[in-house]
């Protein structure tokens, strides 16, 4: 099922409004590792999310083995969420990391956006489920 019109705009509303996200990813025994993370930098559609990390990270070393992952978004005062299911690259081309950057960002980069511990994480879905009044729906994403 394709997700279109009204839905769609709630949906893009709950992404938008999130203050963070919950990301999933697969450590090398097969078992889910979930931790909440910074909303995304940039959103494109509902297929791609870009993300800030450090390379250094769990995660990072988790995706580079299983690029496997999912993203959640709640709002906790409506009961609703929606679930992002795919994949997510590792980036760390200064290109991807410029397009992301934002001034602030030394604190967590001493060196700036050249900073080898900073890196992107891109996530692209492949499948998305909304929950809402009780009610999960599926849809495949072909933005």
């Amino acid at each position: 099922m394709t997700l279109s019109g009204s839905l769609k705009e709630k949906v893009e509303k709950l992404i938008n409004n999130a203050t963070s996200v919950i990301i999933s990813t697969v450590d090398e025994n097969g078992y889910p590792h979930t931790r909440v993370m910074l909303v995304p930098r940039k959103i494109n559609g509902l297929k791609h999310f870009y993300f800030t990390t450090n390379t250094s990270s769990q995660k990072v070393k988790q995706l580079r083995n299983n690029a496997k992952s999912c993203i959640y978004f709640y709002d906790s005062a409506r009961y609703v969420g929606v679930t992002l299911i795919g994949t997510t690259e590792v980036l760390e081309d200064e290109v991807s990391k410029k397009m992301i950057w934002r001034t602030g960002d030394e604190i967590y980069y001493s060196k700036g956006v050249c900073d080898p511990d900073y890196c992107v994480l891109k996530f692209t879905a492949k499948t998305l489920r909304y929950y809402s009044d009780f009610n999960p729906r599926d849809f495949e994403i072909n933005e």
